[in-house]
C-alpha cells in the first residue's frame, strides 16, 4: 500500500455539518427579498461551487440571470452567513478523532474550501479547535474556485509535500474533480452532501463511509 505524507479536506459536508447555518442564511436572504424559501434539501444540491452560485441557484429564474441582483443577493448572504456561520455547525461523528490521530502522527493538514474564507477560517478556529492546519484557503477574490486546482496545489506546496503524496478529502463531484486535477489521491466521503452514486461518477479512487475507516484503507507515514 503506498503511504501518503499529507492530508487536504473539503470542509462542508466533509469536516464539518454546516448545511442548518447554509439553510437559515439562505431563507433570510430570500425573505429580505420577500422571494419564496427554499428546502433543506433544495439547499443540500446548491452547495459547493461556492456562495455566488449558491445565490444563482437558490434565487428564481428571473432574478438569477440578473448580475446586479445577485450581487446585492450575495452582499446580503454574506452579512446572513457571517453571522449565522457558527450557530449550528458541528463536526461530523469521528472527525476529531481523526484529525487528532494524523496530527498526532504529525502528518500536515489542510483545509480547500469553496464557502467564503471569512467562515472558513471561523470554523477551523472555533469548532476544529484545538487541530492546528498548516493552511486554511476559502474562496476568496481573485482566487480560483474548485475544481481549478492551484489553491489545493498551493497548499501541498506549503506543506512541503508532492500532489503524489497528498491524499484529498471530499463529499461531492467538485472534490474529486479538484483531487484528480491537481494529481492528489481522490477521496470520497458518503457523510456529507451528496449521495454515493455521485462519487463513483466522479471517479473518487477511494470512498470512505466513516471517518475512522480512513486508517483502514489509507496508509500516512
Amino acid at each position: 500500500m503506498k503511504a501518503y505524507g499529507a492530508a487536504i479536506f473539503d470542509m462542508d459536508g466533509t469536516l464539518v455539518d454546516t448545511l442548518a447555518d447554509l439553510y437559515d442564511s439562505v431563507n433570510e436572504m430570500l425573505a429580505h427579498y420577500d422571494l419564496p424559501p427554499r428546502t433543506l434539501d433544495e439547499v443540500r444540491q446548491f452547495v459547493g461551487n461556492g456562495a455566488r452560485k449558491l445565490m444563482i441557484r437558490s434565487l428564481p429564474a428571473d432574478k438569477s440571470a440578473d448580475d446586479k441582483f445577485v450581487d446585492a443577493a450575495l452582499a446580503y448572504y454574506d452579512g446572513c452567513y457571517a453571522r449565522n456561520c457558527l450557530n449550528k455547525v458541528k463536526p461530523y461523528a469521528g472527525i476529531t478523532e481523526l484529525l487528532a490521530a494524523l496530527a498526532e502522527k504529525k502528518i500536515p493538514l489542510g483545509v480547500c474550501t469553496n464557502k467564503q474564507h471569512f467562515a472558513a477560517t471561523a470554523i477551523a478556529d472555533k469548532v476544529l479547535a484545538p487541530i492546528k492546519f498548516a493552511a486554511v484557503s476559502g474562496d476568496a477574490a481573485g482566487l480560483p474556485r474548485k475544481p481549478d486546482p492551484a489553491r489545493a496545489l498551493a497548499i501541498a506546496k506549503k506543506m512541503s509535500v508532492s500532489a503524489a503524496d497528498t491524499a484529498y478529502f471530499g463529499d461531492t463531484a467538485v472534490d474529486i474533480q479538484t483531487a484528480l486535477n491537481a494529481g492528489f489521491l481522490a477521496v470520497g466521503v458518503t457523510w456529507g452532501f451528496r449521495p454515493r452514486s455521485e462519487l463513483v461518477d466522479s471517479g473518487a479512487q477511494i470512498i470512505i463511509d466513516s471517518p475512522l475507516e480512513i486508517f483502514e484503507l489509507i496508509d500516512f507515514v
